[in-house]
Parts: C-alpha cells; sequence; structure tokens
C-alpha cells in the first residue's frame, strides 16, 4: 500500500514540476545555455591585452619588442592621450612597456641591470601576473637574440605593480562579489515578492485598487530599491573593515553607480515577475539569469567568442563591476566613469521602460 501511495507521490509531483511550459525551459533549457556560454567563455589565458610601448623616438629594438608582443596574439596596441599613470586609471592601457630615459634599448644593453621596465594595471590581480610572464618572456627571447647571445642569462624588466602592489586576491575580487550579491538579492527579492502576489491570488486585489499603473508599479518596486540601497553601505564597510579594500575615488561615484545599478536590477526583477507563474519559478530564473557570466567577473570579456559580446555589453552588471573596481582601486578618471555610468544608465532606462510596459500589460 505504501509502494502505491509513493508512487502516486511522485507521479504528482513530478507532473507538477514539468507540466508548466515555463518550468520545463527553467530546468532544461537555461542550464543548458549558461553552459555553454561558460564553456566558450572560459579561457585561461590573457587575450586582448592594451598595451602601449612608450621610448625615444627611432630606437629599432624597442619598436622590434613591440611588434613580437602584439604579432603573438596576447597583446592589442593602446592608444593613450595623456600621461601613462592617466592612461592606466582609465583603462586605456592594462600595460604600458617603456625603454630606457636615456640613450636607445641597444645602448643600454649590458649597461643597465633592468633597461626594460613595465608597468602592470594589478586591479586585476590574476590578469597582471599573466601579462608580467608574457612580456619577460617574449622581451628577454627579443634583447638575447640580438645581442647573439641565446644562452646568455635574459635581461631582467622592471616591473611596477599599480593598484594592488601586493598582488591580494581579496583586492580583486571583494568588489566583484559585492556587485554580484547586490544582483542577485534585488532580482530575487523583487521576482520573489511580485510573484508572490500572483501564487496568493492577492494580485487582484492589487488590480482593484483606485491606482494608476504607475502608482502600483512604484508601489510595489520602490521599497526594494530602497532595501538595494540600504545594503550598499552594509557590503561597503564589510569590504573596507575586513578585507582592508580601500576607496581612492569619491564616495558619490560609488553611491550614484550603485543607485543607477539597484534600479536596473529591481527592473529585471520584475520583468521576471510578469514571466513566472509562481514563487518557485521566479526563485529559480533569478539564480540562472546570465548576468553574472556576462559581466567579466568571473573571466575577462576580452576572451570570450565575438557571438557573445555583444551581451556583455547589454548587461549593466559588467558596467557596474568595472566601476566599482575602478573607483575603489584607482579612482578612475572622469571620462571612463563618464562612459561606463552613461551605458549603464541607458541599460537602466531600458529595463525600467520593459518592466513598466510587462506590468502594466499583467494589469491590465
Amino acid at each position: 500500500m505504501s509502494l502505491i501511495l509513493l508512487k502516486g507521490f511522485f507521479r504528482k509531483e513530478l507532473t507538477q514540476a514539468l507540466r508548466d511550459k515555463r518550468m520545463r525551459m527553467l530546468i532544461f533549457a537555461l542550464p543548458a545555455i549558461q553552459l555553454t556560454i561558460f564553456g566558450f567563455a572560459l579561457k585561461t589565458e590573457v587575450r586582448n591585452v592594451r598595451l602601449s610601448v612608450m621610448g625615444r623616438p627611432g630606437d629599432a629594438l624597442l619598436e622590434k619588442v613591440a611588434r613580437r608582443c602584439y604579432a603573438s596574439g596576447y597583446f592589442i596596441p593602446a592608444r593613450i592621450g595623456g600621461d601613462w599613470l592617466s592612461a592606466l586609471r582609465s583603462g586605456q592601457a592594462e600595460a604600458i612597456l617603456a625603454g630606457p630615459v636615456a640613450g636607445l634599448l641597444a645602448d643600454r644593453l649590458g649597461k643597465d641591470k633592468a633597461p626594460l621596465q613595465l608597468l602592470l594595471d594589478a586591479s586585476n590581480m590574476q590578469r597582471a601576473q599573466q601579462l608580467e610572464n608574457y612580456v619577460a618572456q617574449i622581451a628577454a627571447e627579443e634583447l638575447a637574440a640580438y645581442s647573439g647571445q641565446p644562452q646568455a642569462p635574459p635581461q631582467k624588466i622592471s616591473v611596477r605593480v599599480l593598484y594592488n602592489p601586493a598582488l591580494d586576491s581579496a583586492i580583486f575580487m571583494v568588489p566583484a562579489v559585492m556587485c554580484m550579491l547586490l544582483c542577485v538579492i534585488t532580482i530575487i527579492l523583487t521576482a520573489m515578492a511580485l510573484a508572490r502576489e500572483k501564487e496568493t491570488g492577492t494580485f487582484e486585489t492589487i488590480i482593484s485598487a483606485p491606482l494608476r499603473n504607475s502608482e502600483v508599479l512604484a508601489g510595489k518596486t520602490l521599497p526594494y530599491v530602497l532595501l538595494g540601497l540600504l545594503d550598499v553601505p552594509i557590503i561597503l564597510g564589510v569590504a573596507e573593515l575586513m578585507f582592508h579594500v580601500p576607496l581612492r575615488g569619491p564616495l558619490w561615484e560609488l553611491l550614484l553607480a550603485a543607485a543607477v545599478f539597484v534600479f536596473a536590477t529591481v527592473a529585471i526583477g520584475t520583468v521576471i515577475s510578469t514571466i513566472a507563474a509562481n514563487q518557485q519559478q521566479a526563485m529559480m530564473a533569478s539564480f540562472l539569469f546570465p548576468a553574472i557570466l556576462l559581466s567579466g567577473i568571473m573571466f575577462p570579456i576580452e576572451n570570450m567568442p565575438e557571438m557573445f559580446k555583444p551581451l556583455a555589453y547589454l548587461n549593466p552588471l559588467k558596467y557596474f563591476v568595472t566601476l566599482l573596481r575602478g573607483i575603489m582601486l584607482k579612482g578612475m578618471g572622469p571620462q571612463s566613469f563618464l562612459f561606463n555610468i552613461a551605458c549603464m544608465g541607458a541599460l537602466c532606462a531600458g529595463a525600467v521602460g520593459l518592466a513598466a510596459l510587462r506590468f502594466r500589460q499583467k494589469l491590465n
């Protein structure tokens, strides 16, 4: 008898879980899509590094080293408009290879302990370590070939690491985790709350209220915007007090970026809630939302295949990660800040507009 009951319960639960087309998509399709993105985009080697080579005009050996770097496939030329420090801070360049201050590189071989200097943006600690190894190997091979002594000890490169000189992994990872937590919390809170209204049957009460659609939407979403913003100082305080992550940029820039991002994620949560039929679907859709994979948190966007890059540039989390790491670790320049905040603001406006449209359709 118990076996018959167990069989009935099993059949009922399985049928209920797979009855809804949206639930089948969440269970089978979205994990496959995420794994595809992860498998294609996750590459351990560093690619498309923005490298600038600075030296005296007419330094043939330095130009040869630069051409070898660019031909390796790891580097692309970085066009910098100002001084090298501003280029590294703004993200125009990730690494700068500088030749000797006095004389040409060929003349300083054997005279200087380190005739070449490499300046690295180490806000991405793992990327910086690989860059140092790549440049050191390429430069050593070229200088040895020029000297005609391939077996001679390799010429050393003076490496100057900026923004994370101790190469502390926490300083690099904590801002990314902060972005991820804020994204997940706000999306889940909003999606679950609105889906609960439909599941418990109180959504009809909201429809019958003497309020405009915009007022209903504001009343249902603004509390979660406030809760998301209240999480910002808590997360920031833990990052600074426990992990000693610096805040080198203005605090108002960080707060403005967080506010725009929270509005965008709450809007995304609202869109998910209008698609999900119940809280279970809203929870799964929030967790499986591929924003984190396409943000640059887990692997650089430069390493992604070309087919996935447009999706990454349509992801507000990508710009928020860039802003948070830049503001906290480097104090990013005004041009870079304005560009990223404008892109995130445009995506936020699009998400809010889509959420308002979907919510109004549900109310009507």
